[in-house]
């Protein structure tokens, strides 16, 4: 009777036979899409970088190592790539499940609302829900209640940025105000390196000014028509909990302290001195509505919804701001 071979033992089995089977096996950038989102799933991967699932994620990671826009996908998603180009995809497909980071540093892209923003290890990963909102409820659709926000786009001269990363929403404040000058600030210097280049690379550098410095401190005593602020709102549960994706992002920019909102009370404290009259405060935070609205139980925010978040952006006008009760003492730590 013919003996049955015995499996080889796995230890032993060219590192690259399944990569190689593959190569043969996938044809087109949706063949590769498909093989991607399955190791994704088997990997355990965190999607929290701008796509929220392998399906995404693996079309995004595709698409910028063949230099496709996103939305360029449907067109070719039945073309075949070349052995060169399997090469690049199957790399960094390893790469992203080897050395757990964001897909955007893999390929140094990232986009918001269209917008191809560059992106490194500098600063944290853009996903801000503030693009969305600026496109929505800024002379284009009114709040809910009808009260709080700026009507007149053309109207707006002076838009602050803080904590402003690689400068994406400074960028996209320049396509929602045409007539504003902007200020972005951030305490850190190579969060600014990479704004630079964003803000070159869309040309603005005459409307945009990049400021180092902690929170108002650089700006003097200038007011603004608006600021917008996604700042570090992760309190020290959620800092301990973060996914590897994550810690892979300069933590600076993720710790807003024991409640999260160590930053955010600075920047309400501070903020009504920096607004024109008509002016207002448009700040992402997160989960952190429970703690805020514990510690400023007076305070009316407004909260905003958009496609994917659910009241994690709120905004409250100069009037607000300027009768701000100081916040609870329980929570000042």
């Amino acid at each position: 009777m013919a003996k049955r071979a015995k499996p080889e033992p796995k230890s032993r089995r060219p590192a690259s036979k399944s990569l190689n089977a593959a190569a043969v096996e996938l044809l087109t950038l949706l063949d590769f899409v498909r093989y991607a989102v399955s190791r994704f799933i088997e990997a355990k991967l965190v999607f929290a970088h701008g796509t929220t699932d392998p399906v995404a994620e693996a079309a995004f990671l595709v698409c910028a190592t063949l230099h496709l826009d996103p939305d360029q996908f449907e067109t070719f998603a039945t073309a075949r790539v070349t052995a060169a180009e399997a090469k690049q995809i199957f790399d960094v497909i390893a790469r992203r499940i080897a050395t757990r980071k964001p897909a955007a540093y893999l390929v140094n892209k990232i986009y918001m609302r269209g917008l191809s923003f560059y992106v490194d290890e500098r600063t944290i990963v853009p996903r801000s829900f503030i693009g969305e909102l600026l496109d929505s409820h800024f002379g284009h659709h009114e709040a809910e209640d009808g009260s709080g926000l700026i009507d007149d786009p053309a109207s707006v001269r002076h838009v602050l940025d803080l904590c402003t990363g690689s400068g994406c929403l400074a960028v996209l404040a320049s396509r929602s105000f045409p007539n504003a000058q902007i200020d972005a600030v951030d305490i850190s210097g190579d969060a600014l390196d990479v704004a630079t280049r964003n803000i070159a690379e869309y040309g603005l550098g005459d409307r945009v000014t990049l400021h180092r410095g902690d929170l108002f401190k650089p700006l003097g005593s200038k007011r603004y028509d608006l600021i917008i602020t996604n700042p570090p709102y992760v309190d020290t549960q959620g800092m301990a909990e973060l996914p590897r994706e994550c810690r892979a992002e300069p933590q600076l920019a993720f710790d807003g302290g024991s409640d999260g909102l160590d930053i955010i009370r600075r920047i309400l404290k501070e903020a009504g001195r920096h607004l024109t009259a008509k002016g207002g405060l448009l700040c992402e935070i997160g989960r952190c509505r429970p703690a805020l609205e514990a510690a400023y139980p007076r305070t009316d925010f407004l909260w905003l919804d958009t496609e994917a978040s659910d009241a994690e952006v709120f905004w409250i006008d100069t009037v607000g701001l300027r009768s701000l009760q100081v916040p609870s003492n329980r929570l000042l730590g």
